[in-house]
């Protein structure tokens, strides 16, 4: 699970996608011809630019942030067919201190499904100094997200109806129930994008990235990528090495083809699980603030309390188990959101349910952009690789998973289900990250070794896979999903270094966890940060 977070506001309204004259895709791949079809993109995106301007309202982003659209093929190997249009965001480099323009730095945020259109902003954030001063920082919109094409599976109406119960264990009947609402959903995608359905997959990422490239009027790529957007960094060196300058990938995904995706969804379960413990166990330590246990089986025990209330009687009429198993997921993605759910879990108990329906009951306003986060997360991710196409394999495997990890492991499956019975015809075999002979230049890959969203053997895979000249920065004992931009200086300083001048002080290099978070009750939340992070990666 890559869940995209929700960013500035609802996105606009969600337009179908059936362009006229698009076809479904062929049963061959035709990567000769999609790559002929993205070099001759990329060329008229070097002649033509890209005009930057005001922001439309509707992205939320002020000066000095500036906008403008890309035009790509929808379907690369028809590079004169239907064309939809990316959003765009760049604040040109400051070159404060003299510092000299290095070109610009495209970032991408993770998902599939996240816009990264708020990138940008960072150069107004502490510890960016220099790197905005010599780079123009660029964000986008990846097709299908937000204003970029917009993707839609179902009426975002549809998930704000809660609130939600969902068993711990689940029965056959539910079982069952799932498996048919999964190939609702699939059939609800193809319905709503007709026949553009096939076109959102990695690879047309990595060609849309391409084509950005040359619009920006660079000949070489620097990029930064988290989480998925470490996979789509990693599929863009292979079929572009000649145009990466430096790229940076923060909590990697495994490219193992054998991997994606679906042994990589069931690699999370255990790695959820992990860090489910590190938050019982934070919590646990301080007990005298939260009164939750001083064990790490006493905090599971109230937060099963808790559950089990939820179950019966939704907190605020708005928060079942759904929506709670939910919130405290995002506690194993990320530790600064520890103390206020522990502080909430401890409210709840003493009788105050408000901070729990505060941090768990769905936004309605934000219900269109969550929407069409998880459909084009559920496109991309289906849409790149063969899923298993029978229930039993599917329920075999996560049944055997939820004896020793049950936290997200049936919450994680059901998210991908989708992909058992994709109305897609022709299934892409996953690009073999690193097979093609072509030396890359340096890179540097930056994880966390107890990450729970891309475990630390994926960052292992990737810097075997990129080669020889591929760095890699471990950040001991922490598991926060994404590392670069504000939680760990001695990070922040490998990765300002590699950005400004290419070097890396070694193969393989560690550095302390970052602080864990300070105990904060509901009656005093004075503590903040030492530096303003990156918003959270997906």
């Amino acid at each position: 699970m890559w869940t995209a977070l929700v960013r500035h506001g609802a996105a606009a309204a969600v337009l179908s996608l059936t362009v006229c004259g698009a076809t479904p895709a062929a049963a061959e791949p035709r990567p000769a011809a999609e790559s002929a079809g993205a070099g001759l993109a990329a060329r008229r995106a070097a002649a033509s630019g890209l005009r930057f301007g005001a922001c439309p309202a509707a992205e939320g982003l002020s000066a000095p942030v500036r906008c403008a659209t890309l035009r790509v093929p929808l379907d690369y190997a028809r590079p004169d067919g239907p064309q939809i249009s990316l959003t765009v965001s760049r604040v040109p480099a400051s070159g404060a201190r003299g510092a000299a323009r290095q070109g610009a730095l495209v970032h991408n945020p993770g998902g599939p499904g996240a816009s990264g259109m708020y990138f940008p902003l960072v150069a107004g954030l502490p510890g960016w100094e220099r790197i905005a001063a010599a780079y123009d920082l660029v964000g986008y919109a990846p097709r299908g997200v937000a204003r970029s094409a917009p993707l839609s599976c179902q009426d975002p109406a549809a998930r704000t109806g809660g609130p939600t119960q969902v068993p711990a264990r689940p029965s056959p009947a539910y079982k069952e129930r799932r498996v048919a609402e999964a190939r609702a959903y699939g059939r609800g995608c193809a319905r709503r994008a007709g026949a553009a359905l096939p076109y959102y997959t990695t690879p047309d990422n990595a060609r849309d990235l391409h084509v950005l490239r040359a619009a920006l009027g660079e000949e070489k790529l620097t990029f930064m990528g988290a989480s998925y957007g470490t996979y789509l960094g990693a599929v863009y060196a292979t079929l572009y090495p000649g145009h990466v300058r430096r790229m940076v990938f923060d909590s990697a995904v495994d490219p193992d083809p054998r991997r994606v995706w679906y042994r990589n969804n069931l690699d999370q379960a255990p790695g959820f699980e992990r860090r489910w413990y590190d938050f019982r166990a934070w919590a646990a330590r301080h007990h005298a603030t939260y009164g939750l246990g001083s064990t790490p089986e006493a905090v599971r025990a109230s937060y099963e309390r808790v559950r089990d209330a939820v179950a019966r009687t939704p907190a605020g009429g708005r928060v079942g188990t759904g929506e709670l198993q939910a919130a405290y997921l995002k506690a194993a993605y990320y530790d600064d959101v520890w103390p206020d759910r522990a502080a909430a879990l401890a409210s709840f108990l003493r009788g105050d349910p408000a901070e729990l329906v505060r941090q768990a009951a769905p936004d309605p306003a934000a219900a269109a952009e969550a929407e069409n986060a998880t459909a084009v997360y559920t496109a991309v991710l289906c849409n790149d690789a063969p899923w298993p196409a029978d229930w039993e394999t599917w329920d075999r495997d996560n049944t055997g998973l939820a004896r020793t990890a049950p936290f997200e492991t049936w919450a994680n499956a059901f998210l991908n289900l989708p992909c058992a019975d994709w109305p897609v015809r022709a299934r892409r075999r996953p690009v073999d990250v690193g097979a093609r002979p072509a030396r890359l230049p340096r890179t540097l890959i930056v994880a966390a070794e107890r990450d729970g969203a891309t475990p630390y053997p994926g960052a292992l895979e990737l810097q075997r896979r990129l080669g020889a000249e591929a760095a890699l920065v471990t950040e001991k004992g922490s598991g926060t999903h994404g590392v670069v931009g504000g939680r760990n200086d001695c990070v922040d300083r490998h990765v300002e270094r590699y950005l400004l001048t290419g070097d890396i002080a070694g193969r393989r290099v560690t550095c302390p966890p970052h602080p864990e978070p300070a105990p904060v009750s509901l009656d005093d939340r004075a503590a903040s940060a030492h530096r303003a992070p990156l918003p959270p990666v997906v």
